[in-house]
């Protein structure tokens, strides 16, 4: 099967980027989104990544505008956003769509590698965040609710 690194996604300047380039990492791969109610997290999102950076971590943001339309904005604006009020230094690539037909094939992947509640494949809101082991499996899913800081020991247990 194949490893989530195997995949190639769309950066924020719209060109290619291999996920291979994360291969031997730890990832926490999140959809995110700027004036959701969970936005906050980018703040807990970007200390774990900070904590964690120098043993093998990396968070993945994917900006989504498909929950209540809370991620309207361009690669540019999304960039300037995370980068001037939380100061987020972790990759946030182009903005995708998670559920639906035209869900990018990473997220259907993750969706189907860990189903959510009851088996549920779709994706219920922003901030949804899978954790990937260093051979690019998926280990976990974590609900929108499930704040950054309570991660840090499933992180620590898969560094």
């Amino acid at each position: 099967m194949t490893a989530i690194t195997d995949f190639t996604v769309t950066a924020a300047d719209g060109s290619p980027a291999a996920l291979e380039r994360y291969r031997g990492k730890v990832l926490l791969i999140v959809n995110t989104a700027s004036k959701c109610g969970f936005t906050p997290q980018y703040k807990g999102l970007e200390e774990l990544h900070r904590r964690y950076a120098e043993r093998g971590f990396e968070v993945l943001g994917f900006p989504c505008n498909q929950f209540g339309a809370q991620e309207p904005g361009d690669a540019a604006e999304i960039a300037n956003f995370c980068s001037l009020t939380y100061d987020v230094t972790f990759p946030v690539f182009a903005k995708i769509d998670v559920n639906g037909d035209a869900a990018d094939p990473l997220f259907q992947r993750l969706k189907s590698d860990a189903p959510g509640v009851l088996g549920s494949k779709a994706i219920k809101w922003n901030f949804t965040k899978f954790l990937v082991d260093r051979d690019g499996r998926v280990v976990r899913r974590y609900a929108p609710t499930t704040k950054p800081e309570d991660l840090a020991a499933d992180v620590e247990a898969l560094l």
